[in-house]
């Protein structure tokens, strides 16, 4: 007797949807931990392949400016040719550019591998949410998908520095290494989804080009000026380049008939505040584990390892507060709830620029859980504020220009305070203002949270 298996139709979209979902949390997590996971390697990559601080400066700010700078134009062509074929090519460029980093025998050819490997995450981030959407159309699964999506970028904050120091303790290259397997798996899973549609979206050249032109030029002429000065010709030109792009990019939004960031988003307060807060975030967020993981390793002697150990608490506390967060914000509401997380970030920061340098390292750990409690405190709720505040058809334009301005004030922060640590005789000095200044930006911020509009419960998920 011969028995027939029969597979109903529902089946095969809920595998072929759990296929895409991992693929897409894969490529999630593999962006978040190349961000987070190479600050605590730089000391090792400065042995080995050389540079002063300037050099490790682009070593971070490569990835994160070109993350930037191309994350709006990112989503257009995923449009265009489908989010499955544009994350399939994210991978796959991400992977190769990480085989580069790990290979490379000096500074230039590591810092032009971390270039692509940003541009490849910028192409990786909105394909991997534009996948989840086709994949869940309904509201309330697709709302439980974003959020298992939402945790690979909290598990590679979390165990990013312990890994990465676990990784150097090998050799530096293998934290490069180890997104070929991930890049691997997450292909495999790709080949069981279906191609995904794709429409014609035309491209902001213009827009495009003078806003990576104007980010380069600003985040070239930061870094620089710390060991060549602010009067260096090549730094004044950086510069103006920077001012004469950004004049360009304006002119181009204001006036051009497909504009990447249409201007008109800013009319709202609310959408001005949040972008705000998204950008100061980030520079406390992501510049303290640069100052911190420099400070620990060169001026307290801690071996990589022993430095990821150090951030464990901080990254832990936000990802186990994180799946608490849409509750709080509704006993609280979003601007409480805001204010208090930026509110701690600044005390977290301006303990540790205030902090002895005999402070036990155990200390300097508890005071970063401070910083840590921002993350689930502040991303989650303003992220809802913004949605919100924003029409439908406007809320992947606007969720862009959020996530390009976080990156923006990673890149900028790290570009200022490596200026700032420059100078090995005064780097405790420079440690201290670089921390007061990411202190000073989040209490602005959380000045600014006071315009966040409250969520409307009444509007339908999007």
């Amino acid at each position: 007797m011969t028995s027939t298996r029969t597979v109903s139709p529902a089946a095969r979209p809920i595998g072929a949807a759990g296929a895409a979902l991992a693929a897409a949390a894969l490529g999630f997590f593999a962006i978040t931990f190349d961000a987070v996971v190479v600050n605590v390697a730089l000391p090792s990559i400065r042995r080995d392949v050389g540079g002063g601080i300037t050099g490790l400066q682009w070593v971070v700010d490569g990835y994160t400016l070109m993350f930037a700078g191309l994350l709006l134009s990112a989503g257009a062509l995923s449009d265009r040719v489908g989010a499955r074929r544009a994350l399939a090519a994210g991978v796959t460029v991400f992977a190769l550019a990480s085989v580069a980093c790990g290979l490379a025998s000096n500074l230039d050819t590591l810092i032009a591998a971390r270039l692509v490997q940003g541009s490849a995450a910028a192409v990786i981030m909105p394909a991997s949410m534009t996948m989840i959407g086709h994949a869940y159309p309904d509201a309330r699964r697709r709302a439980r998908a974003v959020a298992i999506w939402a945790l690979g970028g909290s598990a590679a904050s979390s165990s990013g520095p312990v890994l990465g120091g676990l990784l150097t303790a090998l050799s530096w290259r293998w934290i490069f290494f180890i997104n070929v397997p991930v890049g691997a798996v997450a292909l495999l899973l790709l080949v069981r989804t279906p191609r995904s549609p794709h429409r014609s979206v035309p491209l902001d050249w213009a827009g495009q080009v003078t806003a990576v032109l104007a980010m380069g030029g600003l985040t070239y002429g930061t870094i620089e000026a710390g060991s060549a000065g602010f009067r260096t010709h090549r730094v004044i030109v950086a510069f103006a380049l920077a001012v004469a792009a950004l004049a360009a990019f304006l002119a181009a939004q204001a006036r051009g008939r497909h504009p990447m960031m249409p201007l008109d988003l800013f009319r709202s307060r609310t959408v001005r505040a949040c972008v705000a807060v998204g950008f100061a975030f980030i520079v406390g967020y992501y510049g303290l584990p640069f100052v911190i993981s420099l400070y620990l390793q060169q001026m307290r002697g801690l071996s990589a390892l022993a430095t990821g150990t150090a951030f464990l608490p901080m990254m832990l506390i936000g990802a186990a507060l994180t799946p608490f967060s849409p509750r709080l914000a509704e006993w609280t509401g979003a601007r409480a709830l805001v204010s208090t997380g930026l509110t701690l970030m600044t005390a977290g920061l301006a303990a540790l620029a205030f902090a002895p340098a005999s402070t036990p390292v155990w200390a300097i750990a508890a005071l970063m859980v401070l910083v840590g409690l921002a993350g689930p405190l502040v991303m989650p709720p303003v992220t809802a504020v913004l949605l919100d505040a924003v029409p439908s058809h406007q809320a992947g334009v606007a969720s862009g220009v959020f996530n390009t301005s976080r990156q923006t004030g990673g890149a900028l922060a790290v570009a200022v305070f490596g200026t700032l640590l420059a100078q090995p005789a005064d780097f405790r000095a420079g440690m201290r203002t670089s921390l007061l200044i990411a202190a000073a930006v989040a209490l602005a911020a959380a000045a600014a949270s006071t315009a966040l509009a409250p969520v409307r419960s009444s509007r339908p998920a999007s």
